[in-house]
C-alpha cells in the first residue's frame, strides 16, 4: 500500500472511531430498547447496537492489534464446530460442537475438539457465544465446561437445549447460562456481539455481528433465507444490510450447500408434501423418521396428522427431549389429545397413528434401526406400513441408510425416501444474496468439508473479493487481520477428543489402532507356565484363539503353532535366556512368521509367562 493512501485509510479509520466513540457514551440510556426487537419494532435497535459496536476503540486512534480467528474445529468436516475470536486480552468463542465416529473408530460414541488452546489462555476467555441447538454445535459443551467454566449466551430454544445436555451431567447449578434476544448486543471484553435472525432446520437459530477494535466479524452460522417460515420471523435481511454499510471486516459464511445453484425451498413446502403423502396412504400406519431438532418438520407431521384425525406417538430419547423442551419454551404447538405415549398406539387402528421417530440417518442404535433390525421392544414393523425418510443421509451414512431402507423392504413396509425434505443450508443465491448486502473485505468460508469451502471461494470471488483475500483455513491456522492486511501467522493444537463410554480421551490412536488389528486378525493368546528361577517348563505352552479361525476345524494349524511355540521357548531355555520379555518377543515372532506363511493374516499375539 502506498504512503499517501495509507494516512488516508487511517485517517478513515480514526474518524470512524471517534463517531463510534461518541455513539457508546449513549449506549447506557438506548440499551433497553434492544429488548424491543423480538416484538418486531427494529428501528431503535440499529443506534443501540451502533453505539454498542466498538467499546475499546480510542477516540481519533487506528486500533493497534490485529484480530486473530481460530477454528479449532469444524473444518474440512460436517461437525465439531467451535472457532476462537482473540483480540488483545479477550476470547470469545462461538460453538462448542461435537462430531460422530468414523467407521475406523471402534468403540468409540462421539468425538469432541481438543480445547488446548482455550485451556492455556483461560484467562482471555470470556464466554461461549452458540448460533443454535444442533449437536455439531452444542454437544462438546457438556464435556468441555468441565475444564472451562465460563458464561454461555445464546437464544432461548437453543439455551433450553444445552440445559438438557448440563442436566445429564450435572452442571447446571455451576454454569452460568445468559439468554439472549434477536438483535441485543452483549460485551464481552473487547469485543461485543450482536445476534441476528436467521433462519436454519431448528429454530432461533443466529448470525452473530463481532464487533471488535480491529474491524466487525460477521458470522452466519449454520442459515438459509426462508421467506415463509413455519414458525417466527424471516431471516433479518434489514439487519444484515445495515451491518454491511458500517463496514465489514471478514464474513465467515455456511458453506454446506455452496455447490448447489439456485435457492434452498421453504420449510413450509414440505407440509404440503406431508398432506398429500397422509392422503395418499389413508389406509396404513404411518412413521416418519427425522431429526430430532428440527422442530418444524415436527410442526408440520403433527399439523397434517391432526387435520387426517390421527393420534402422534413419539419415539427415540433425542427426539422425546427436544419436543417437550420445545412445547415448554412455546416453540411447538400440539393440539390437545394428538399425543399419545408409544405404548398406547396398540389400542388404535394403523390409519388411526402417526409415529415420529429417531434414525433418519441409519444410526445402528436408533429407534428406526431397532424396529428394522425386529429388536425395538415397542413396535413391530407390519407390512404395508408406510415408513417416510425425512431427512437426507449426511455425507457417509449413506451405506448405513441404505442397509435400514433395506431391512424395512424385505418386511414389506412401503419406504418413501424423496421429496420429504428441504435442507436448513444456503444455496449459491442466498450465498450470493449475504455477500451483497454485507460487503466484507474478507471472506473466509466456514462449516463443511474442503470441496464446499472451496465452492463458496469461488463464490465470494465472482461476486469482486480479490482472491488474496480469500482465505480457505484448516482447523488450528491462526489468522491475524485488520483492515490493512490478513495473514495466517501460526498454527495452534487442534484434533478430536474420543469419547468412549465415561472415559474422555483415553483412548488415543494406539488403542484404536490396537482395536483395529483385533477386529481384522483376531487374537492369540500363548499361555505359558515357567519355575521361578529354573525357568523350567512347569505348563504349557497353551494357545487360545479369538476371532482368528475357529478351533474346532483348524485343528492341525492349531497343533503345528503349538509345536512352533514350544520350539521357540525351547530354543530361548538352551541358550539360557532367562529375561521373559526377551522370551516372549521370540515366542511372538516365531508365532508370527509361521501364521503369516500358513494363513497370510498377522493377528495380535499375546504371550503370558505364568510364575510358579
Amino acid at each position: 500500500m502506498k504512503k499517501e493512501s495509507k494516512n488516508q485509510a487511517e485517517n478513515k479509520n480514526g474518524s470512524h472511531s471517534a463517531k463510534h466513540q461518541e455513539g457508546v457514551k449513549k449506549s447506557t440510556s438506548k440499551q433497553p430498547v434492544a429488548k424491543n426487537k423480538s416484538n418486531g419494532t427494529k428501528k431503535p435497535v440499529k443506534n443501540n447496537t451502533r453505539s454498542a459496536a466498538r467499546p475499546a476503540a480510542k477516540k481519533g486512534k487506528k486500533s493497534a492489534s490485529k484480530l486473530k480467528i481460530i477454528p479449532l474445529g469444524g473444518l474440512e468436516q460436517i461437525g465439531m464446530n467451535i472457532t476462537a475470536f482473540e483480540y488483545e486480552e479477550s476470547i470469545v468463542v462461538v460453538d462448542c460442537g461435537l462430531s460422530f465416529p468414523e467407521d475406523d473408530m471402534l468403540g468409540i460414541d462421539l468425538v469432541i475438539p481438543d480445547i488446548t488452546y482455550l485451556k492455556e489462555n483461560i484467562s482471555k476467555v470470556k464466554g461461549f457465544v452458540i448460533t443454535h441447538g444442533h449437536e455439531d454445535h452444542i454437544g462438546a459443551l457438556p464435556y468441555v465446561l468441565k475444564e472451562i467454566n465460563v458464561p454461555i449466551y445464546s437464544t432461548k430454544l437453543t439455551l433450553g437445549l444445552i440445559t438438557n445436555k448440563l442436566r445429564e451431567h450435572n452442571l447446571v447449578k455451576t454454569t452460568k447460562l445468559k439468554e439472549v434476544r434477536h438483535g441485543q448486543v452483549i460485551n464481552l471484553g473487547h469485543f461485543s456481539v450482536e445476534f441476528v435472525k436467521t433462519n436454519h432446520s431448528i429454530q432461533d437459530a443466529s448470525a452473530l455481528a463481532i464487533y471488535s477494535p480491529a474491524g466487525i466479524v460477521v458470522h452466519t452460522g449454520d442459515f438459509k433465507v426462508d421467506y415463509t417460515p413455519v414458525f417466527g420471523d424471516a431471516i433479518d435481511l434489514q439487519r444484515f444490510a445495515e451491518i454491511g454499510k458500517k463496514g465489514v471486516l471478514a464474513l465467515m459464511c455456511d458453506s454446506t450447500n455452496a455447490e448447489r445453484k439456485g435457492f434452498t425451498m421453504s420449510e413450509r413446502t414440505v407440509g404440503s408434501v406431508f398432506d398429500n403423502l397422509f392422503n395418499e396412504y389413508k389406509t396404513t400406519r404411518i412413521i416418519i423418521a427425522t431429526f430430532a431438532s428440527n422442530v418444524d418438520r415436527v410442526q408440520q407431521i403433527i399439523n397434517s396428522a391432526y387435520k387426517f384425525g390421527r393420534k402422534v406417538a413419539v419415539e427415540g430419547r433425542s427426539m422425546v427431549n427436544v419436543i417437550s423442551t420445545a412445547t415448554e419454551l412455546g416453540y411447538l404447538k400440539i393440539p390437545d389429545k394428538t399425543l399419545v405415549e408409544i405404548d398406547q398406539i396398540k389400542n388404535y387402528p394403523d390409519d388411526q397413528v402417526v409415529l415420529i421417530t429417531t434414525g433418519s440417518q441409519g444410526e445402528s442404535m436408533a429407534a428406526l434401526s431397532r424396529m428394522a433390525s425386529n429388536i425395538h421392544k415397542k413396535v413391530t414393523i407390519k407390512p404395508n406400513d408406510t415408513i417416510i425418510f425425512s431427512s437426507n443421509p449426511i455425507p457417509g451414512n449413506e451405506k448405513a441408510v441404505s442397509k435400514v431402507i433395506n431391512e424395512l423392504s424385505q418386511k414389506g413396509a412401503n419406504v418413501i425416501f424423496q421429496d420429504a425434505h428441504v435442507s436448513g443450508h444456503a444455496c449459491q443465491e442466498e450465498i450470493k444474496l449475504i455477500y451483497s448486502l454485507v460487503h466484507p473485505q474478507y471472506a473466509i468460508p466456514v462449516h463443511g468439508e474442503y470441496r464446499h469451502l472451496k465452492a463458496q471461494a469461488k463464490i465470494a470471488e465472482s461476486l469482486g473479493i480479490p482472491k488474496d483475500n480469500i482465505f480457505i483455513l484448516e482447523s488450528g491456522d491462526v489468522l491475524e487481520l485488520d483492515r490493512d492486511s490478513a495473514q495466517v501467522t501460526g498454527h495452534v493444537q487442534t484434533g478430536g477428543i474420543l469419547v468412549d463410554g465415561l472415559g474422555v480421551g483415553d483412548v488415543g490412536n494406539i488403542v484404536l489402532r490396537d482395536r483395529q488389528h483385533l477386529a481384522e486378525d483376531g487374537i492369540m493368546i500363548v499361555v505359558m507356565t515357567l519355575e521361578r528361577h529354573s525357568n523350567v517348563v512347569l505348563a504349557g505352552p497353551d494357545i487360545v484363539s479369538r476371532g482368528f479361525v475357529y478351533v474346532r476345524e483348524s485343528e492341525d494349524l492349531m497343533g503345528d503353532a503349538k509345536e512352533v511355540v514350544e520350539e521357540a521357548l525351547q530354543t530361548c531355555l538352551d541358550h539360557h535366556v532367562s529375561d521373559w520379555s526377551k522370551i516372549k518377543n521370540v515366542v511372538k515372532d516365531a508365532l508370527g512368521d509361521f501364521l503369516w506363511k500358513r494363513t497370510k493374516r498377522r493377528p495380535m499375539i499375546l504371550p503370558i509367562i505364568m510364575e510358579a
